[in-house]
Parts: C-alpha cells; sequence; structure tokens
C-alpha cells in the first residue's frame, strides 16, 4: 500500500494544492511556514480522524473557509483508491470512498494507517496526560475495530452530562435565591426544573459509565499489544540493561480492579441512586454489572464535587499513560535523550503493531524530525524508514539529511508557487484536477 497522490482544498494554510509520491522515500523540502507539515498532517487525518497538533476541527480549516477538504489516491496490488475527508468548521466530518454516498468519519478512519514522528514526540513522555491520550485514542482508532466511534460517543456523553451538572449548578443558585417563595401564597409550577435535571442526569451517567467502561478496555488492550515490542524496541535502541514499560492508569479504577469481581457487600440489595448515579435493581451478578455498579457508588460519591465544579470528575477523559523506565517514571527522571529515544521506541512499536495486526505497512510519516535529533538517532531513524514500503519525509533544509539517504525530492515552494497561479488563473479546484489526472492515467 503506498499514497501515490494528495489534494487539499482549504486545507490549513493551502486554498488548493495536489502532489504525487512514489513508494520508497519522498522527501518534501521547504522553508518554514510554506505548509509542508500541513499536507503530512492532512494524511494524519485521514488516517486516524484526527491531527495531534489540534484538539478540534475547526483550526485544520483554512481562515475565512467553511470547510476543507482531503483526498488521497491509495495504491494496493495496483487498483487504486480515493479516499475523501471533508472537514466543516462546525458540525460533524464526512468521508466517501471513490465518489460514493457519504460516509461518517469512523467507516474510512484506519483505512490508510500512517504512523507519524513528529517534533512534538518528546511531549509523549515529558507532556501532560492529555498528549499521551491523544497518542492512544490515534493509534487504537487504526487499530482496534469500533475504538474510534465508542470514543467519538463517550465525548458526545461526557459533554451532555457536563451540561446537566451546569444546569443542576445554575438550579440550585436560582432555588437558594427564591427560598420564601414556597410561603408567598401563590401555586407553585407542577415542573420542576431540578427534578427533570437530576432525573436526565441518572440517565445520562448511566449512558456515560456504559461507553467509559467500554473505552476503558480498549485502551487496555491497545496498551498491552503495545507494551512488548515498546520495551524490546527500547532495549535495542538503548541497550540490554534499560526496561522499558508502558503501565495504562485508568480514572475508572474499577475496570481493573474488579474486572472479576467486587466485594458482595450490598449487592444483593436495592439498588437505586440518590443522586448522579445510575444502576438500580436486584440481584447483580454478571462481572460487568458489578464494575458498573462499583463506578455508580463513585460517581455517588463524588456527586457534590461534579455539581460544585459543573464538570466531569472521573472518566476516560482523565485517563494516562504512565512511562516507566528502569521502574521509574520517565516523565520525572528520564533524561532528554533517554525521552527522545523512549518517544522513537513509542513510534517504531506502533508501527510493528499495526503492521502485525493488520497485515499492512504503515505510511511512515517523519516530519521535520531529523533537526531535532543527533547523528546517532537519526541513523536509527533512516534505518527504519529505509526498510519500509513508503516514507513521507519533510525537512526545512537539505542539509538536515542524513548522507547517502536516497528519495524522490518534492520542492514545496513550486507547490505554493502553482497554487497561487491557479487562483489568479480561476483554477477549477483541487478536487477537479484529482479526478481528472486519474482519468487522464487510466486509473
Amino acid at each position: 500500500m503506498f499514497v501515490s497522490r494528495v489534494a487539499l482544498d482549504d486545507f490549513r494554510s493551502w486554498r488548493q494544492m495536489v502532489v504525487d509520491f512514489e513508494p520508497g522515500l519522498n522527501l518534501l523540502v521547504g522553508a518554514n511556514g510554506l505548509g509542508k507539515t500541513n499536507i503530512v498532517e492532512a494524511l494524519e487525518v485521514l488516517s486516524t480522524g484526527g491531527s495531534h497538533r489540534a484538539s478540534s476541527s475547526a483550526p485544520l480549516v483554512r481562515s475565512g473557509a467553511a470547510k476543507a477538504t482531503v483526498r488521497a489516491n491509495v495504491t494496493d496490488d495496483d487498483a487504486v483508491t480515493t479516499y475523501e475527508v471533508s472537514i466543516p468548521v462546525r458540525g460533524a466530518n464526512r468521508a466517501r470512498i471513490n465518489s460514493g454516498k457519504s460516509l461518517y468519519m469512523r467507516d474510512v478512519v484506519g483505512k490508510v494507517p500512517t504512523v507519524t514522528f513528529s517534533p512534538e514526540d518528546q511531549r509523549l513522555i515529558a507532556g501532560d496526560p492529555a498528549t499521551r491520550r491523544g497518542f492512544v485514542n490515534q493509534s487504537a482508532s487504526q487499530l482496534l475495530f469500533g475504538y474510534y466511534d465508542v470514543l467519538q460517543r463517550f465525548n458526545q456523553i461526557g459533554k451532555q452530562r457536563a451540561a446537566l451538572l451546569r444546569q443542576i449548578q445554575q438550579q440550585r443558585a436560582v432555588g437558594m435565591q427564591s427560598a420564601g417563595s414556597a410561603d408567598s401564597g401563590f401555586d407553585q409550577p407542577a415542573y420542576d426544573p431540578m427534578a427533570a435535571a437530576m432525573s436526565g442526569l441518572e440517565v445520562w451517567t448511566g449512558q456515560f459509565i456504559d461507553a467509559g467502561v467500554e473505552l476503558t478496555r480498549q485502551r487496555s488492550r491497545f496498551i498491552d499489544l503495545l507494551n512488548a515490542p515498546f520495551a524490546r524496541i527500547y532495549r535495542d535502541l538503548a541497550g540490554e540493561r534499560h526496561h522499558a514499560e508502558l503501565v495504562y492508569a485508568p480514572s475508572f479504577e474499577e475496570v481493573p480492579a474488579y474486572g472479576e469481581h467486587v466485594d458482595d457487600e450490598g449487592l444483593d440489595g436495592e439498588g437505586g441512586m440518590e443522586s448522579g448515579g445510575t444502576v438500580s435493581g436486584r440481584g447483580v451478578s454478571s462481572a460487568d454489572d458489578r464494575i458498573r455498579l462499583a463506578i455508580s457508588r463513585h460517581f455517588q460519591r463524588i456527586y457534590p464535587g461534579e455539581v460544585a465544579q459543573a464538570r466531569n470528575l472521573i472518566g476516560p477523559h482523565r485517563d494516562d499513560v504512565i512511562v516507566r523506565l528502569n521502574g521509574m517514571n520517565a516523565r520525572d527522571y528520564a533524561s532528554n535523550g533517554e525521552m527522545w529515544t523512549l518517544a522513537l521506541a513509542m513510534r517504531m512499536a506502533l508501527f510493528e503493531v499495526i503492521k502485525a495486526e493488520r497485515g499492512d505497512d504503515p505510511i511512515l510519516i517523519l516530519d521535520d524530525v531529523f533537526a531535532q535529533l543527533d547523528e546517532s538517532r537519526r541513523r536509527q531513524i533512516v534505518d527504519f524508514a529505509g526498510h519500509q514500503h513508503q516514507a513521507l519525509i519533510t525537512m526545512a533544509a537539505e542539509t538536515d539529511m542524513p548522507q547517502g539517504l536516497e528519495a524522490h525530492r518534492i520542492d514545496v515552494a513550486d507547490l505554493v508557487a502553482s497554487q497561487n497561479a491557479d487562483h489568479i488563473a480561476g483554477s477549477n479546484g483541487a478536487g477537479r484536477n484529482i479526478a481528472g489526472r486519474n482519468a487522464a492515467e487510466g486509473r
């Protein structure tokens, strides 16, 4: 599998752009600010459903445009498939395959697997938990069936639940201000907004728990897949005496702790939740029910704090992955060089796992990484890239290129000049160009 062509409309800095790639090494060379990183970022979005550079879709759309479009021709066993993703400023992303019917984003995520090495990779070790969650989300979306879907569902449920917590907080404030109105002699309205909000919270909490448990289990499975190759690759890079591991730290601690059972105390009595809860009924028996009941009780305990802060205090949105080096938290104890090597090992392990699990070689993306690394680590990445079916490499200056690296060279300044010329001439656009060129080449 390799990407033969990418076309962008209104993506980041690109108004319209078409670029061709070849199997093997492809080198995108251009000064900073020309948009070379935006090109490979577009492939990352097509592959994973998101970007490690943005927490939402809005920054991916060129200023003043309503939506961005990414198209890619992917060649696999001499068959060419065109994947298309539309990214609106507001609303859900949509996709198409070979100009077919409109699809959900989940229908194309992982179809074109990629692994990206970037200058920000050191933050996988030194950064905050959100950075590591982002890595897990993008990676697991390509590997595990249904991961992207449950992640999106969990995020939507979380927003609804947080909105209800804010509503309850506001209703409490209003109730305190009008506490004396009950003695005014006037009939109170039959509709009780607080009771309605509490009833809604119970429903959304149940859904939040269900989606959160599923997401926690998927993340645990992903870390299990990654751990062994990560440890082995780090030893290969740093030496046999070093041991690295990934430790999943879920916010829903009840999932691993009560995976098979919980204490029997109270499980056979009436369930029910006084506030913020969800599980009710008699005779809880399955492991899943026991986990959910334990989490529901946790929500009961923290309910006052959640209302006070108007946000979800526990759940997979607060997960972390701890990177350990020789038994210690690498975030606190690893040197700068060790952090880079750990991050490289994580990316290389991901590449290996995707290849093993899916049977496809991921597209390797090296985004301006050579300038950040010493000669030894440059050589390690070059050796790795040289053995892959396709690699896309961006760099600001060819002097950053390690000696002996042969690649198909693309001058990004030429792409910018072509874009500007097409705009002045009133070009029909990159979307038509890709279809027209496909026809001209018999694709």
